[in-house]
């Protein structure tokens, strides 16, 4: 058994991987971290979502039709009345998740979102005003960040968030799981935002939603790897009594 020190400074030192090397991991390893994800708790264990694995072509796939969607909305976005007209006249470009994703970080969240934002594309070396470069940058995470694997989580839509909670107790698992074999990994709701484009690539039921994709991998020695976001301090999350 670990003792509690050891497994705070274990859960302490996962970061975000958003570089990862080609090298494949193996079929058997993936198989290891998802029995591991299988231990999370489950409401009423019903294990109300499902687990779709993208490697090799269906990866590349996946990668190469969100990107193809994203290069529309990226026109439209830079391109002027042109750019816009692009987009409408290309619905199976148009970002509609199946929960909503596009929406403002509420008022009293959105500044610890533009801290991260900041800070990780100071690492990147990205100004604020490139916007190139800010869009070269969102590209990378529908490459997923160079990842062979890529992970997506469905969640059965008759449980609602109870559905949402099951599915990302299950990440947390997985992601602890990766990172003690020497993997990186980094959840990714960005790859939501085209649900389409990822579900027709599995044989899932119609009950299911896509929540988010999960980025796996080897990390590389990218300095973006050695960024750590700040950890709130405790007593920020923790609520008075009345």
């Amino acid at each position: 058994m670990i003792t509690p020190k050891e497994f705070s400074a274990f859960a302490a030192s996962r970061r975000s991987t958003r570089d990862f090397l080609p090298t494949p991991v193996d079929p058997a390893l993936i198989d290891d971290i998802l029995t591991d994800a299988m231990t999370a708790p489950s409401w009423s264990n019903l294990r109300s979502f499902m687990v779709g694995v993208a490697t090799g072509e269906r990866r590349d796939h996946i990668s190469a039709e969100i990107l193809r969607r994203w290069d529309v909305v990226a026109r439209a976005r830079s391109g002027g009345i042109r750019g816009i007209l692009g987009l409408l006249i290309r619905p199976w470009a148009w970002p509609i998740s199946d929960y909503n994703l596009v929406r403002p970080y509420p008022k009293e969240l959105a500044p610890r979102g533009r801290k991260i934002g900041a800070e990780l594309y100071q690492v990147l070396g990205v100004a604020r005003d490139d916007l190139a470069g800010r869009d070269a940058q969102t590209a990378s995470n529908y490459k997923f960040f160079g990842a062979p694997v890529e992970i997506f989580l469905f969640a059965h839509k008759g449980l609602g968030v109870y559905s949402v909670s099951d599915a990302s107790l299950f990440a947390q698992n997985l992601m602890l799981s990766a990172h003690a074999r020497g993997l990186g990994t980094c959840a990714q709701g960005s790859v939501a935002l085209w649900s389409k484009a990822v579900k027709r690539e599995f044989n899932l039921p119609r009950s299911y939603k896509l929540v988010y994709g999960i980025a796996l991998g080897y990390p590389s020695d990218h300095p973006v790897n050695s960024y750590g976001a700040e950890r709130l301090p405790l007593s920020d999350m923790i609520v008075d009594g009345v």
